[in-house]
């Protein structure tokens, strides 16, 4: 192959696949086998389907091409990956000429999506976190009000309990309020918008902190926590509190996920390019990435979507709020909560937080008034 074409080709954002009439690969670029999933470059000459298996997606793609005669265009084909999510790519198939007397080549052409969809799912979750913030002030003022009296009359029928069992029947009341106070001030976390004590922050130590503080923590004996950071990683400008509050959450979740088989927990810090974040300017933004990686059970595929939701959760004790809260506080900083998980492989939860915070603008969530309340409350 002349080698000029070849580096035209390797230098395209898009992957470029050519077989010929026994679809054998005759060229194929670098992009296109990175998104194969092949670790090394595909040798020329091989067949398509004994190179990457005749399940993938682009053997039954190319089938279809040979068998219609036509071309075939496909949006967000899912290619598995070992050990990772299904990557998103647009597949087009063409054949290479029309010869009535020989078989044709194809030309495949495939264009990774991910980023596309990065930015679909993170514009849906910051209208969930508004739907949020509405719901929990409407919560606020609905359920606080009534509780602080159903508190108040359980603490009075405990003082004048007429045995031990009319008091601790009365204790447990005022205990379980006590615990729905609990979670609607958490939910109330979406709603109030609370401003950012931002100060130079040295993420290391701040893992280290949180790390320290769950080995006080029992049930976790029988995980392995290790380190990879990046010695070079700058100071951030960030909340320290809010930040501890996020990451202590999302390393509790993953211990959580591997008390009872036991497991490996990895943190991982380093510079990112491939994820950056973009500021206001529409600019990338230098942007560090925190990573808590482990070999738990893992996620089914089909409850992926619904992992941030508040008071959804897998566990049996969980109250579905760590997640979320986790998310609100990282996006509050600009930052950006990717969650990859394989279900019987393990999880792989990344934050990209900017070396500064990138302002997002809250949206004001203010209880319904008098008025429209009788509006919902009422059909009619």
């Amino acid at each position: 192959m002349n080698l000029d074409l070849q580096g035209i080709l390797d230098a395209l954002l898009e992957g470029v696949i050519v077989l010929d009439a026994s679809d054998e690969i005759a060229f194929v670029n670098i992009e296109a086998t990175r998104l194969l999933g092949a670790t090394h470059e595909l040798p020329t000459g091989d067949l398509l389907a004994a190179t990457i298996g005749k399940d993938h997606p682009v053997c039954r793609i190319v089938a279809r091409v040979r068998e219609s005669g036509r071309a075939s265009i496909h949006d967000e084909v899912e290619f598995p990956r070992q050990l990772a999510s299904p990557i998103p790519v647009d597949v087009s198939a063409s054949i290479l000429g029309v010869h009535p007397e020989r078989p044709s080549g194809i030309v495949i052409a495939l264009r990774d999506r991910s980023a596309a969809r990065s930015l679909r799912e993170e514009i849906s979750e910051r209208e969930r976190q508004e739907s949020y913030g509405h719901i929990a002030a409407g919560i606020a003022h609905e359920v606080k009000n009534p509780l602080g009296g159903i508190r108040g009359a359980a603490e009075l029928l405990q003082l004048s309990a007429p045995n031990e069992r009319a008091a601790k029947a009365a204790a447990l009341i005022v205990d379980e309020v006590d615990r729905i106070a609990g979670l609607v001030d958490e939910l109330m976390i979406f709603a109030r918008g609370d401003e950012l004590e931002v100060e130079p922050v040295n993420v290391h130590r701040l893992l280290d902190a949180l790390l320290d503080l769950l080995e006080l923590e029992r049930g976790y004996e029988t995980i392995t926590i290790t380190r990879s950071y990046d010695p070079s990683l700058p100071e951030l400008l960030a909340d320290p509190a809010r930040l501890q509050q996020a990451f202590l959450n999302l390393a509790r979740n993953a211990l959580q996920a591997m008390e009872e088989t036991g497991g490996k927990l990895e943190l991982i810090t380093r510079m990112t390019l491939e994820n950056r974040l973009m500021g206001p300017d529409g600019r990338p933004q230098p942007t560090v990435e925190i990573v808590f990686q482990d070999d738990g059970p893992g996620v089914a595929e089909e409850l992926k979507f619904r992992l941030a939701t508040p008071f959804f959760t897998t566990k049996r004790k969980g109250t579905g709020l760590g997640l979320a809260v986790a998310r609100h506080w990282i996006r509050r900083h600009g930052g950006r909560l990717r969650i990859e998980s394989v279900e019987g492989v393990g999880t792989r939860v990344a934050v990209d937080l900017p070396l500064a915070p990138i302002a997002i603008p809250e949206p004001e969530t203010r209880p319904p008034g008098p008025k429209a309340r009788a509006n919902q409350e009422s059909p009619r």
